[in-house]
């Protein structure tokens, strides 16, 4: 298990953070996602075989973009 931290741009309100915890929560492997509007950032506990190009699609795939992955 791992966890990431993604910081993600062009959120605007708390739909776009909850939009976009949906589509992290759908990725094959991710146990829990958790996103805040305040810090522009997302927590994503995952297990090991999860790539970061799977997540960042996720996160593409409602609008948004990732500029940031770091392991935590």
């Amino acid at each position: 298990m791992k966890k990431e931290k993604l910081t993600i741009m062009g959120m605007h309100c708390a739909s776009c953070a909850s939009n976009i915890e949906r589509s992290l929560k759908k990725v094959n492997g991710v146990k829990s996602a958790s996103v805040s509007l305040m810090t522009k950032k997302g927590i994503v506990e995952c297990e090991d075989n999860v790539n970061e190009e799977d997540l960042k699609k996720a996160v593409s795939k409602v609008g948004y973009k990732v500029v940031s992955v770091e392991k935590e």
